[in-house]
């Protein structure tokens, strides 16, 4: 990888989907030319026992040399795996304020969240993916296991109900050149004239999926996401305004859709 122009900060809990994160990370990275960091962050709390001195001083000690080695162990393969280099670094407090300190020190131009199973919600720590909606007003990825990204392989690209302001970003030709053609649009729309789930080629070269609103149609476009192997959805952070599409909260399409989301940004 060149020496890159854009910074790509990994925010990560070390959970057993980190290594797919990672990949997906690199594989954007690789797309857009970027730098890569990985931050992990723990609560103090939940590492030493404050009633005795003594003891929390060398359990501290024994997590920052087990943090480390993990830390460094991940890197390490998929640094040679991908040959690319990624910094990390680690850090034990508070979460929020230490991913705070983090995103002002870093100045990232893109921060990617790894998605869990689970709960989408549940990131690192409770409600930390709303925590970064809110403080980072740059774009986010949010890294599904479903279709990940790989690196160096194209990937197929959707957006979700209009959603254009991605291609509005300076590397969204290099996303266009990695992937696969026709782009493939998904909109959930409020009127009843249009047919469920119509697939339509347009003038754009791209691909059209249409789907009626009603209380099967979160489920419904997931699946046809998956059938037709997105590995990333791009989705605008305010709900859309279009009045051919429902306003779909961001909320809903994160813990709904088991795919990777690249969310725009809110500048």
């Amino acid at each position: 990888m060149k020496n890159g122009n854009y910074k790509i900060l990994v925010l990560s809990d070390l959970n057993k989907a980190t290594t797919t994160t990672l990949k997906s990370s690199v594989s954007l990275a690789n797309m857009i030319d970027a730098k890569i960091e990985l931050f992990h962050v723990k609560k103090f709390i939940d590492i030493v026992d404050r009633d005795n001195q003594l003891s929390a001083i060398r359990t501290l000690n024994e997590e920052h040399n087990n943090t480390k080695k993990t830390i460094e162990r991940l890197v390490k393969t998929i640094s040679a795996d991908y040959n690319v280099t990624i910094g990390f670094s680690y850090s034990f407090g508070k979460i929020k304020e230490e991913i705070r300190a983090k995103i002002e020190s870093v100045k990232p131009d893109i921060i990617v969240l790894g998605q869990r199973d689970s709960n989408p919600l549940q990131l690192i720590g409770d409600s930390v993916t709303r925590f970064i909606l809110k403080e980072f007003k740059g774009i986010i990825m949010i890294a599904s296991n479903e279709n990940a990204l790989v690196p160096n392989k194209k990937m197929t690209l959707g957006v979700f109900n209009d959603s254009n302001k991605i291609f509005e970003s300076k590397f969204s030709q290099d996303l266009i050149t990695h992937s696969e053609s026709p782009l493939k649009s998904f909109k959930i729309i409020n009127s009843q004239t249009q047919l469920n789930t119509t697939a339509l080629e347009t003038e754009e070269n791209k691909i059209e999926y249409v789907f009626e609103q009603n209380d099967n149609a979160m489920t419904t476009l997931s699946s046809y996401l998956l059938k037709n192997k997105i590995n990333l959805l791009c989705v605008d952070r305010d709900p859309s305004k279009n009045k051919n599409t429902t306003g779909t909260s961001l909320k809903e399409v994160i813990s709904k859709l088991n795919v990777s989301l690249l969310v725009s940004d809110a500048l």
